[in-house]
């Protein structure tokens, strides 16, 4: 009889057990606690920071918690060279909010920053960057900062961004740079397209990056891809405003790190000046690009779905006029089909030095105004099947 009295008693320690340690093994550190003001007037830069110092501590994993409310930052940079922890969750529920003056933070090159951390989350919430003003003045040709890129991870390892809204950011909204291993799913990104250098994602020195069922809509490149990247992966994004998904500019230095195995696939492109691009500058160069897809992507009303351009010169001035050193091969594109604004829609525009080889087309099928459209190549080898134009361009 007394075992029968007992075992509820063990058996809700054992649960109390479990609870707490469960409570211990993620402490939760909510900004509010630090002197973070939900009023999005008052500058919680070092309550965030304080909050991250305390998770950064921690022996184990760690939640950063940002309740409901909008929250002004100034420049807030976060380090992790001494952290303790390699498990850092960010939930926000909130909105970050960048100063409405774009001075304060236009020449910081970046307006939140984490470097060297390893194993840090971001889950949810809204980042604002209030570009506007920077955008009017530069389009207005008056001297203005460069602007800061919205989110920015440098040197760091097993980064994990979902559910995450960006909106107009003073230039890039979100960079990764020399990183490794990182996965960014359902992002929703957006700016006018007429928002001056405000790439959505742009990758430099990374690895084993991939991002999926994400929506961007910018006045440049949805994603852009530098030099130095490696094995990205890229589904189900949906691109538009925007110049594409582009992989460079590259090029401009001589010495410079190649791109290569690069997935995008299932994935979308309205309205946007190109689909998917690849661009490099018309000058001396030792870098590559090599082993990419593109596979099951949709064109509507693209002006330029697919294109090589290693004549790039967005100024139309003072443009190398040299042959490109970067070297363009094994590039297929995959059941392309849909609508360009352009009569040319595949347009091959390769080194006159290094000519592209590799090339190839595979069941693409892409109209204008209800005819086939035409394709166009300049320096391009490789082989073309299923095609809706009469006649590939390629040299065999």
């Amino acid at each position: 009889m007394s075992y029968i009295i007992l075992f509820p008693l063990i058996l809700m320690n054992i649960i109390i057990f479990l609870f707490n340690s469960s409570i211990a093994a993620n402490s939760m550190y909510n900004v509010q606690s630090y002197g973070a003001k939900s009023d999005g007037k008052s500058d919680s830069s070092k309550a965030f920071i304080s909050a991250w110092t305390a998770a950064c501590a921690s022996n184990s994993a760690a939640t950063i918690y940002v309740p409901k409310g909008s929250y002004l930052l100034s420049n807030a940079y976060f380090y992790g060279q001494t952290c303790k922890s390699n498990a850092i969750t960010i939930n926000i529920e909130g909105t970050l909010i960048a100063p409405s003056d774009y001075n304060v933070i236009g020449k910081s090159g970046n307006w939140i920053k984490f470097e060297r951390v390893n194993g840090v989350s971001i889950v949810g919430g809204t980042l604002d960057g209030q570009g506007t003003g920077l955008w009017t003045c530069k389009n207005s040709g008056k001297g203005c900062p460069k602007g800061a890129t919205t989110l920015a991870f440098y040197n760091s390892n097993d980064i994990a961004i979902s559910g995450l809204t960006s909106q107009d950011s003073q230039m890039f909204h979100i960079l990764l740079d020399g990183c490794h291993n990182a996965k960014l799913q359902g992002v929703k990104i957006s700016a006018p397209g007429n928002s001056p250098n405000t790439d959505g994602i742009h990758l430099q020195s990374s690895s084993d990056v991939t991002i999926l069922n994400s929506q961007i809509g910018t006045g440049d490149d949805c994603i852009s891809i530098g030099p130095g990247n490696s094995n990205l992966w890229f589904e189900n994004i949906a691109c538009g405003p925007g110049h594409g998904i582009s992989i460079g500019s590259l090029g401009w230095e001589m010495q410079e790190a190649g791109v290569q195995n690069v997935t995008v696939k299932t994935s979308s492109f309205t309205g946007t000046e190109n689909g998917v691009r690849v661009k490099t500058w018309a000058r001396p160069s030792n870098g590559f690009v090599r082993n990419v897809l593109f596979q099951h992507v949709v064109m509507n009303n693209v002006e330029n779905p697919i294109i090589i351009d290693q004549n790039y010169c967005p100024s139309n001035g003072n443009c190398p006029e040299q042959g490109s050193g970067i070297k363009v091969s094994d590039i297929t594109y995959e059941d392309v089909h849909g609508t360009s604004a352009t009569e040319v829609a595949v347009k091959f525009v390769c080194s006159k030095t290094n000519p592209c080889n590799g090339i190839k087309l595979l069941d693409v099928k892409l109209s204008y105004k209800d005819h086939p459209a035409e394709a166009s190549c300049v320096n391009a080898g490789g082989m073309a099947s299923g095609l809706q134009q009469p006649t590939s361009c390629l040299k065999v």
